[in-house]
């Protein structure tokens, strides 16, 4: 199974991405952001970073990317697509998820190990953890809070696609805690709090964040 990792321009954690999917035991294949296609990957993660300086707005401009064509159509018939931080920023630029992610309600940008609780098990990236299993990531951003209007976040509750939420403390003023979430089919997940900086115990905090990349490998198995 190929796990396709893109790096645009300011990407930082493209390295890391790619590094977890190995662990994993998956095939990593590097993806450039003026690439026209796929290149045959059975599933692509949209790391951290800041595209393009994260100019505009973080995520406006890598979601006119030229690779973000086709992966819009791929996300669209079903491939599993994760953005991690500026990942789930260009996704919802992209509307592939609902809501914005903006500046943090403290004004600071935030780099701690954040404790979460796994909301729904049942996605792509997550059938490898349990409903209410609690895990620990680290976390890192200056640009994310998550938010929407009420009704779009009474129908993300009510559809269970409240992917993860922060527990302890809420450190950007996400609405409802909000630490990720999905679309309707579930292939497509975005998640702030940084996996991939988790699947090793060199590395620390945790190895939490593997099950992210192992489930994503199950599920492609299944299908």
């Amino acid at each position: 199974m190929t796990i396709g990792v893109v790096t645009f321009p300011g990407s930082l954690d493209d390295s890391d991405a790619l590094r977890a999917v190995r662990i994993a035991s998956g095939d990593a294949v590097s993806l450039w952001h003026g690439d026209a296609d796929l290149r045959g990957v059975d599933a692509v993660v949209l790391p951290g970073g800041f595209s393009y300086g994260d100019y505009l707005r973080c995520g406006a401009i890598a979601r006119f990317a030229p690779i973000m064509e086709p992966l819009i159509d791929a996300a669209r018939g079903g491939m599993p697509i994760l953005g991690i931080c500026n990942g789930f920023q260009v996704l919802c630029e992209a509307h592939l998820l609902p809501g914005a992610l903006v500046r943090n309600d403290h004004r600071k940008f935030v780099c701690r190990d954040q404790r979460l609780r796994i909301e729904n098990a049942s996605t792509a990236w997550t059938s490898s953890y349990e409903d209410g299993q609690e895990i620990v990531i680290p976390l890192k951003n200056g640009e994310g809070g998550f938010v929407a209007d009420d009704a779009t976040l009474d129908r993300l509750e009510g559809e269970g696609r409240v992917v993860a939420r922060y527990l302890e403390c809420n450190p950007n003023g996400s609405y409802r805690d909000i630490a990720g979430v999905a679309n309707e089919r579930g292939n497509v997940v975005g998640l702030m709090p940084h996996p991939e900086h988790a699947v090793e115990t060199l590395t620390g905090p945790s190895t939490d964040g593997l099950g992210f990349f192992t489930s994503v490998l199950m599920s492609m198995a299944a299908a």
